[in-house]
């Protein structure tokens, strides 16, 4: 495993803000030269660091949507009901998260879905599936004043 120093903290940090950043623009922002800038993305890629890249797309642009955020409590707490549960939901395009989560309930879902209409169907066919679900709360997103697409490298791993 790589042990990362504050120039490749800095380098990811550069990345997920821009993706598309020229080699030579990066290098820059992180005051190495391009060659060995290069030399550290392909390690940081290799090593696992850098799973991919991706366009941000803004939702609202496309259409409406509905966000909905959606507690789920299991019925029993053996590794098999978790995997049920999980197998179940992956399958499913529209939840775009799933968390673990410890507290009052066992997971934290994310559904991006076209209206509340198809998040109502989602809900009723896990729920017919005896997947093991034994209740579930809803919570619509009205507003999302701020959404960070970016993880705060610089601030939680100082060097």
């Amino acid at each position: 495993m790589l042990k990362l120093d504050r120039i490749d903290i800095k380098i990811l940090h550069e990345l997920q803000k821009n993706g598309r950043i020229t080699n030579v623009e990066l290098a820059e922002l992180v005051n190495l030269s391009p060659s060995p800038c290069l030399v550290r993305v392909k390690k940081l890629q290799s090593e696992g660091y850098i799973e991919g890249y991706s366009a941000l797309i803004n939702v609202r642009k496309l259409g409406q949507t509905l966000t909905v955020f959606t507690e789920v409590t299991l019925k029993n707490h053996r590794q098999i009901d978790f995997a049920r549960f999980l197998g179940a939901v992956e399958k499913i395009d529209q939840m775009v998260e799933c968390h673990l989560i410890s507290g009052g309930y066992d997971y934290l879902l994310k559904f991006i879905t076209a209206d509340i209409s198809e998040y109502q169907e989602i809900m009723e066919k896990l729920t017919d599936m005896d997947i093991g679900i034994d209740k579930y709360f809803s919570f619509v997103v009205l507003k999302s004043p701020i959404v960070r697409p970016h993880i705060p490298l610089t601030k939680l791993f100082q060097y």
